[in-house]
């Protein structure tokens, strides 16, 4: 990871960092999968693989605080159907970082994030996205979470991009306002610590990338206070629509840089 870069940003740069760490608390309480947008502002100011070990923490402290906020609401079954396949696709995602470029990390992300924005599109459309949570339990059920729990794994150990892919799962399997947030909360913060070593293995997380971080998070917390605020005024179509717009925001993003 070429740190020093971490030294050089400018006032502007570290101005839309910090607008970056706000809108992962905003998504972490309110509209899951904007934080693409951050991905995005993160990616562009810094190298893309250093950008996601300065991003990881971040995105840690906006799950804590979620869990604390959604912590009722999670529907656990759901979660332990997930985490095997998910600890299948970190583990190819961290092969993966292994040898793949800056470009390729973000053309594949960005492609896996349009695809999984229109296939959830698709079955909205054709009307089978009326599944309830424990529909999960069904064979369908269990293999849609075991597709989905290895990419969200693989983009979530590449890019910190799970969260888009997780969010057209949720989606797709039924789960309403406050299930969607309690379960993702929980997820991401089981997951992204798994991940922290990974990451520095990997040397995208070091003392100095931290000493950003530290300068960074403070931004989190307002952030969230926001999405709480803001969560409990938009209704359930409005909330799926800006889940599904920030997701194909961020997939572009990546492409066209």
């Amino acid at each position: 990871m070429d740190t020093i870069t971490l030294w050089h940003i400018t006032g502007w740069e570290f101005a839309a960092l910090a607008l970056a760490a706000l809108l992962v608390g905003f998504s972490k309480t309110a509209v899951s999968g904007a934080n693409t947008v951050s991905l995005a502002i993160f990616a562009a100011v810094l190298p893309a693989r250093a950008s996601t070990g300065v991003l990881l923490p971040i995105l840690i402290a906006g799950d804590v605080l979620a869990v604390l906020t959604y912590r009722r609401h999670a529907h656990w079954p759901t979660l332990w159907r997930l985490f095997p396949a998910v600890a299948a696709g970190v583990a190819v995602g961290t092969l993966f970082l292994v040898w793949a470029d800056d470009e390729i990390v973000r053309t594949s992300i960005g492609a896996i994030l349009l695809l999984m924005a229109g296939v959830t599109v698709w079955r909205r459309r054709a009307g089978e996205a009326a599944e309830e949570p424990d529909s999960v339990t069904s064979r369908a059920g269990r293999l849609k979470a075991r597709s989905y729990g290895v990419l969200g794994g693989f983009t979530t150990m590449v890019a910190n991009a799970g969260g888009p892919v997780m969010s057209m799962y949720l989606l797709s399997a039924g789960f309403r306002k406050l299930g969607f947030l309690g379960t993702s909360a929980f997820f991401f913060l089981i997951v992204n610590v798994s991940k922290v070593p990974f990451s520095a293995g990997l040397g995208l997380i070091d003392g100095r990338s931290l000493l950003l971080d530290a300068a960074l998070v403070a931004f989190v917390v307002p952030g969230a206070f926001i999405g709480k605020w803001a969560v409990n005024r938009i209704n359930q179509r409005l909330f799926e629509r800006l889940v599904i717009a920030a997701t194909v925001v961020g997939g572009l993003q990546l492409l066209l840089r």
